[in-house]
């Protein structure tokens, strides 16, 4: 029988982890005040085989610094491991290769080493990002305090619509269609391909967040497991999660269902975070400053869980909360 990813994390992992290692229930471990994360990307799993190779190059460099920005910190260096299949064109390395400099330019970070190696199996790309806080301390998700406001960065739902589109055209594309089908299916395609980790929000979550981590495996399962890191409820208005014009075609066409799918999606790579009431002003006011859209999203309460609640106080069902690997057989 598969076992559950983050059963495995708990069970087997967490036993065996360090200091620093905020037991296995963050985003990132610390060494002394450097934050640590890795992340890996698999074809088939986290993109399909015929995305540009320089994208996935950028993803791959991209949903690791998503992690950096939600603990309010700035990325000071990288190691990548590239895992290249034996029956994948060679000459695709240097494509790769001048994507992932473009976008190590574009956010200033350099690459410190890491590793190649070849496999008969699929492509894969891990990156170990390292980053500085921008603040006193790395928020954590187990740092939410009841009658703390909730809050995420960007928008919610746009990359699982752009995987859609791009393996299920007809269903999604005819549910965003309106006079801009065509600018709709390239902004999700590239919000799939191409995230946007809120870096230049880093700053203000480093300021004013309590808890904080970025939304990767869909809105609702990683509230989830904030909330479980610091036992509390969170309750997320169903009306306020931030979505594109795509998204909201795609809700006018499918109503709560609809939003079920785009909550849940995953492949965000946006931050959530939690903060006291008397910070809203001020994060708003950051929020303007960076340029970054950052929506007031739900709040904090004693209990367990997560709820999205719509109009009229009506509970959304969530049949499946998000993504969660399956590890072996």
């Amino acid at each position: 029988m598969p076992a559950d990813e983050f059963d495995t994390i708990r069970t087997l992992f967490a036993p065996l982890a360090g200091e620093g290692a905020r037991g296995l229930i963050d985003d990132v471990g610390m060494l002394g005040d450097v934050i640590v994360t890795t992340d890996a990307i698999v074809e088939g799993v986290h993109f399909l085989p015929d995305d540009p190779i320089d994208t996935i190059a950028k993803k791959a460099l991209r949903v690791n610094l998503s992690d950096i920005a939600a603990k309010g910190a700035r990325p000071i260096g990288v190691l990548l491991t590239l895992i290249w299949p034996k029956h994948r064109d060679a000459a695709e390395i240097a494509t790769f290769a001048r994507g992932f400099g473009e976008d190590l330019r574009a956010y200033d970070v350099p690459l410190l080493g890491g590793d190649t190696t070849s496999t008969p199996g699929a492509l894969t790309v891990s990156i170990t990002a390292f980053g500085k806080p921008l603040g006193a301390r790395a928020p954590s998700r187990a740092d939410a305090r009841a009658g703390e406001h909730v809050w995420v960065t960007g928008v919610i739902g746009d990359a699982w619509l752009g995987l859609r589109s791009l393996t299920a055209a007809p269903d999604i594309i005819g549910a965003i269609a309106d006079a801009r089908t065509d600018a709709h299916a390239r902004l999700v395609r590239d919000a799939y391909r191409l995230p946007a980790p809120p870096m230049a929000f880093a700053e203000a979550i480093a300021k004013y967040a309590s808890a904080s981590m970025d939304v990767s495996d869909g809105l609702v399962i990683d509230a989830a497991k904030l909330a479980h890191a610091s036992n509390v409820a969170i309750r997320i208005d169903a009306e306020a999660i931030p979505l594109s014009g795509a998204g909201h075609a795609y809700l006018e066409k499918r109503g709560y269902a609809g939003l079920a799918d785009l909550i849940t999606g995953g492949d965000d790579y946006q931050a959530l975070f939690t903060a006291p009431p008397e910070a809203r002003g001020v994060i708003m006011q950051a929020a303007r400053e960076s340029g970054t859209n950052v929506a007031l999203i739900g709040d904090v309460s004693e209990g367990a869980g997560v709820r999205v609640i719509g109009a009229g106080g009506v509970e959304v069902p969530i049949a499946n909360a998000g993504h969660s690997h399956k590890l072996g057989r």
